[in-house]
């Protein structure tokens, strides 16, 4: 006798379904969060020597938390993970906690972080001192700090943490993943795994510096190890650049822009918006969050006109903004005593526009024939003359003489300037 109508089609469906799902827990739907890292809250830019221009570009990385909490926002992500190095010290001030904390918690999702090499874990670290404690309780109570490397699950997915416990780690901090067996991983189900890490990646790490200047084996990651059934999706930080390094691996690389760009392929300034399904390739969209530019300007002068031609360009890029600017100037090539008075005009109208003009190379001074002959061929300043010839000599020198005749010859041409008579 035949099953009644609805039976068989109970069968078939739940046949079906075995045959597609393998007998396992029923696919999740996609989910979709934010990738960052590298906040480095408190870094103290003591390279800027103006105390009020230092202020803002410590204040703007605590502002790229909000314009953080708006991409995410705006993406409908669910939460928010972030791969390291909320702080620049694990010694962080209170007044960084507080500012923390506060912005944290005005994003409005869940913020889960592990702690990078900055601001690293264990045995009376930050992340376990009283103060913190407290304002993450009043302040941000959706900001979780992962200490443990251990499967975290957090309902839309499974967060699979490699935090640093000291700040330069000889042992791959991914390692323990590889020790996850499938008795342990099963009751993940078909949640999304995403793995959180903070180091260089092999393969990859002779193009990783550290902002102390570090480069080298510590903490050195390998993500082809990482078993490809147990992570969906690798969340890196400690490059500030965004890379992809895997299909499934990327640095997001910084939110803010903390330093002048380290050639074509560093591209830091973004986060990253993530889709990800269990057993699928994840969707990788880089969303821009940086609002100050750091930029890099090599130029050679090749006339004095070239003066007028560089002081365009800084204008093209920059346009009338004053304060969101830092600007690294490569010069070379030469330019005559009165150009070279007209672009040092220019750099102390930069200096002051700017958050940071930041001089590096060097370009000669060559008088024009013009201004030889003003110097040198005075009959009725013979002294004058003299010593004008002898100043312009000793700019072929190099070193030091140089730079003395170099100072002392565009004295001379603007006294003089200014006791010849204008041209009627």
């Amino acid at each position: 006798m035949l099953a009644p109508t609805w039976i068989g089609s109970i069968i078939v469906a739940t046949f079906l379904w075995l045959t597609q799902n393998g007998g396992n827990s029923p696919k999740t739907m996609p989910i979709t969060f934010l990738h960052t890292a590298d906040w480095q809250l408190g870094k103290p830019f003591a390279s800027v020597t103006d105390a009020d221009k230092r202020s803002v570009l410590t204040q703007e990385r605590v502002n790229a938390i909000g314009e953080i909490g708006a991409v995410a926002r705006q993406a409908g992500a669910a939460f928010i993970v972030v791969a390291g190095d909320v702080f620049d010290t694990p010694t962080a001030s209170k007044k960084w906690v507080s500012a923390a904390c506060g912005a944290i918690g005005k994003i409005g999702l869940p913020v889960f972080a592990i702690p990078g090499n900055h601001d690293h874990g264990g045995p009376g670290c930050l992340w376990g001192q009283d103060f913190f404690l407290n304002e993450r309780e009043s302040l941000a109570p959706n900001f979780k700090i992962l200490l443990s490397p251990e499967p975290v699950d957090i309902g839309e997915a499974i967060l699979l943490p490699c935090p640093l416990l000291r700040r330069h780690e000889s042992r791959d901090p991914t390692s323990w993943l590889r020790e996850i067996d499938e008795t342990v991983s099963a009751p993940f189900g078909n949640k999304p795994r995403i793995a959180i890490a903070h180091g260089s990646v092999q393969g990859f790490e002779s193009a990783i510096e550290s902002e102390d200047g570090h480069s080298g084996v510590a903490n050195l990651i390998d993500a082809d190890r990482i078993p490809a059934g147990l992570a969906d999706y690798i969340a890196l930080g400690d490059w500030h650049g965004t890379k992809q390094i895997t299909a499934r691996a990327w640095y997001s690389g910084t939110p803010e822009i903390d330093r002048f760009p380290k050639g074509p392929t560093n591209e830091p300034g973004n986060v990253l918006v993530v889709s990800l399904d269990r057993g699928s390739a994840p969707e990788v969209r880089v969303e821009r969050t940086s609002r100050l530019r750091w930029r890099s300007i090599d130029f050679t002068f090749s006339n004095d006109s070239d003066v007028e031609e560089l002081e365009s360009k800084i204008r093209q890029i920059t346009g009338d903004e004053v304060g969101r600017d830092l600007i690294q100037l490569s010069l070379s090539g030469s330019l005559g005593i009165e150009a070279t008075s007209r672009l040092e005009a220019m750099l102390e109208t930069w200096s002051a526009r700017f958050l940071r003009v930041k001089q590096i190379g060097g370009y000669g001074v060559a008088p024009t024939d013009d201004e030889i002959q003003a110097l040198t061929r005075r009959a009725g300043d013979p002294l004058i003359a003299r010593v004008a010839s002898i100043l312009i000599s000793e700019l072929s020198q190099g070193g030091d003489a140089s730079l003395a005749a170099n100072a002392a010859l565009r004295q001379l041409h603007a006294a003089i300037k200014s006791l010849t008579p204008p041209t009627q």
